[in-house]
């Protein structure tokens, strides 16, 4: 399925695949924002929050999603699974990192990774779905 015009609200549907490289492209790009910002400010106040390197990259991340859902009508089920599907990678990757890597768990490191794996799988999931109800 490749990308088409909608005659319906002129929105380009666009297929899953090429929405889970554009949120990974933009987390990257998100993540080093943080770093930049970590280098600059490091020398005045330690380093940043883990919580930081989380909400950045969360905002860049939520662009490719946010256009997708503004183009056509209101897909409520598509964005409530795509929700579910991010928080269950997040879980599973929190869970397994706390257990392979006890350590870690207190730095919250296995939650990032578990964000930064599940926003491209969530924002698959939302064009999935959104790109099936169009078709139907």
């Amino acid at each position: 399925m490749a990308d088409e015009k909608d005659s319906d609200s002129g929105s380009i549907l666009r297929r899953p695949w090429d929405l889970m490289v554009s949120t990974v492209v933009w987390e990257l790009f998100g993540l080093a924002v943080c770093g930049v910002v970590a280098l600059v400010f490091w020398p005045f106040g330690g380093p940043p929050d883990s919580s930081f390197f989380l909400a950045i990259p969360a905002l860049f991340a939520a662009g490719p999603v946010g256009e997708l859902y503004r183009t056509g009508p209101p897909r409520r089920l598509a964005a409530a699974v795509a929700l579910l599907a991010t928080m269950t990678v997040i879980t599973l990757f929190g869970a397994a990192a706390g257990w392979a890597f006890p350590p870690l768990a207190d730095h919250k490191i296995g939650l990032l990774a578990g964000f930064f794996v599940g926003a491209p799988v969530g924002a698959g999931v939302f064009a999935w779905y959104s790109n099936g109800a169009k078709g139907a």
